[in-house]
């Protein structure tokens, strides 16, 4: 069991390394695809959402109170406010809503 532990490490550390070198060591020229370049300027936003996602749901007791939490930091977002602003917007959305939940 040991030693396939260290297999596994060692299998993740290859493919992350590889991961990261092969588009530098393949991709010399700049990228004049604009398919491309438009598909890798959003694939940070697009993880950044996949991971948040979930957890804004599941951060709560009720996912009702995540939603609602949610709802309310994108409206707010939407009409310009701050992170910080957004942010104790939706913890007192989340608080109060499970809290009547």
């Amino acid at each position: 069991m040991k030693e396939n532990i260290y297999i596994y490490i060692f299998v993740a550390f290859i493919v992350s390394y590889l991961i990261r070198v092969l588009p530098l060591t393949l991709i010399r020229k700049p990228i004049k695809n604009r398919f491309i370049r438009s598909f890798l300027y959003y694939v940070p936003y697009v993880t950044l959402s996949v991971m948040t996602f979930p957890a804004i749901i599941q951060a709560a007791d009720s996912p009702a109170a995540g939603a609602a939490a949610l709802i309310a930091g994108v409206f707010l977002a939407f009409l310009g406010a701050g992170l910080f602003p957004v942010a104790i917007a939706c913890c007192v959305v989340a608080f109060v809503a499970q809290w009547l939940l």
